[in-house]
């Protein structure tokens, strides 16, 4: 596309330095199903829906006709005044589907919307609950809840957060559940599982009357890690907030709406949160669409007479938008009627097990680990001690490279490769990804002995 070869620099893309960028350019044009195609001529396999979000792929015919009838009714309805019809169907959806004891709803426009609103409306229930010095958030090193200064304070990827520190106040960090990595040298399941017990114990430190809330992904994958918990991880994590008194918030921006072969990962888990915050998946990547869940006893604190002023005091502008909920209800129908959540249960368990059989060739992959479609493999200089490569070589950015020029697209972390395709892929579409994966690993591996 020359003719904005002028103006490519002049956009800041997420996380990319546009100088390089620039170079060599890839601007998406179209796609269908699960594939990309850019304006240089090249396609590619989508391995990662987007970014965690094309659940239903490309082109999804119901999801597009929903939005143009709702264009055609009403594009924006003012929320300060009101509510529209798109919206409150949304609601009703997402009741049905919603974890245990959810009673409200909160529809947003993008995760870390979702996430800061679940952290403020955690401090305003303590205050309404008659613990007005409960504030602090406890997350994990390693997490990622959003881009925003709140978001960015619960989240613990240095990478992402240490040049705009410092950050909010009152936020607290843990150790996450890395099984295959123990920061406390520890083995499962014949450890003291101090990775979740170390949450109680600085609540406690912390003095449990100053702790609001603790927020964890499930499973969190980002540039700071692949980190998949211990079955028993978030249901003793449960056991300890309702022990001490402290909200549980769940993000699933990313493990929500089916993603790991059940509606939810508190499912998967078998653990509730108090907050739910969802996105991504939710609107199928048509149009940007987020929300927070909310279980009845924390919606309770916020129904009042106005003179009581105990409404949530937090507001976007998108938030409820007809356009944005007509895509989340058509995208919710499709993941009901096409049973895709059952897909996405088969299909990952075949990921699972080629990638399992590719380890077993491959010996710079020391893990494979993950849930429904949402798998990946942690890469190593030697598999028998776990040692990692140097730093400076970042495996998981050679393979993601080789990848690229072989037309798939991966969630690559320095160390890590991850596949999280659409919800509707095939079961060849799966087989073709892992075979480009493995031709991937393959030259990677013959770049890093080289090297």
């Amino acid at each position: 596309m020359s003719e904005y070869a002028n103006v490519i620099p002049s956009l800041f893309l997420d996380f990319m330095q546009m100088q390089t960028f620039a170079q060599a350019p890839t601007v998406f044009v179209a796609g269908d199903g699960t594939s990309l195609h850019a304006a240089d001529g090249r396609s590619f396999m989508d391995g990662l829906s987007g970014v965690f979000t094309a659940s239903l792929g490309q082109g999804n015919r119901a999801v597009i006709d929903a939005i143009t009838r709702q264009l055609e009714r009403l594009a924006f309805a003012p929320p300060l005044h009101g509510t529209n019809p798109a919206a409150l169907e949304l609601t009703a959806a997402l009741l049905r589907v919603a974890p245990a004891g959810v009673a409200a709803v909160k529809l947003l426009s993008g995760g870390s919307e979702a996430t800061e609103a679940a952290m403020k409306l955690a401090r305003q229930y303590q205050v309404q609950a008659g613990q007005p010095r409960r504030y602090k958030i406890i997350g994990r090193y390693g997490g990622y809840h959003g881009a925003t200064m709140g978001a960015l304070s619960a989240g613990g990827g240095r990478e992402r957060k240490s040049i705009y520190e410092p950050l909010g106040v009152g936020f607290l960090h843990v150790h996450p559940p890395l099984c295959y990595r123990c920061p406390f040298d520890q083995s499962y399941p014949g450890c003291g599982r101090t990775c979740v017990e170390l949450i109680g114990r600085t609540i406690e430190a912390e003095d449990p009357d100053t702790v609001a809330a603790v927020i964890v992904e499930p499973i969190s994958i980002s540039s700071a890690g692949f980190v998949v918990p211990p079955p028993d991880y978030l249901p003793r994590l449960r056991a300890i907030c309702d022990r001490l008194g402290v909200v549980l918030i769940f993000d699933e921006i990313i493990t929500g709406f089916g993603r790991l072969g059940t509606m939810f990962a508190s499912e998967y888990y078998g653990a509730a949160p108090d907050i739910t915050c969802v996105g991504k998946g939710m609107s199928g990547g048509y149009a940007p669409l987020a929300a927070i869940l909310i279980r009845d006893r924390i919606a309770r604190a916020f129904y009042g007479e106005d003179a009581d002023n105990v409404q949530f005091h937090h507001g976007h502008t998108y938030g409820g938008n007809p356009v944005a909920a007509a895509a989340g209800v058509a995208v919710l129908g499709e993941l009901l009627s096409r049973d895709l959540v059952g897909n996405a249960r088969r299909r990952g368990a075949q990921l699972r097990a080629r990638l399992e059989e590719m380890a077993v060739r491959h010996s710079m992959i020391g893990d494979v680990r993950g849930a429904g479609l949402l798998q990946g493999v942690e890469f190593v200089r030697d598999r028998a001690t776990r040692q990692r490569f140097p730093a400076a070589i970042r495996p998981g950015k050679v393979v993601e490279r080789a990848a690229r020029e072989r037309g798939l697209l991966l969630r690559c972390g320095n160390d890590f490769a991850a596949f999280a395709p659409p919800l509707v892929v095939t079961e060849d579409e799966i087989d073709r990804m892992v075979t480009l994966l493995d031709e991937s690993i393959a030259a990677a591996a013959r770049e890093l002995a080289a090297d």
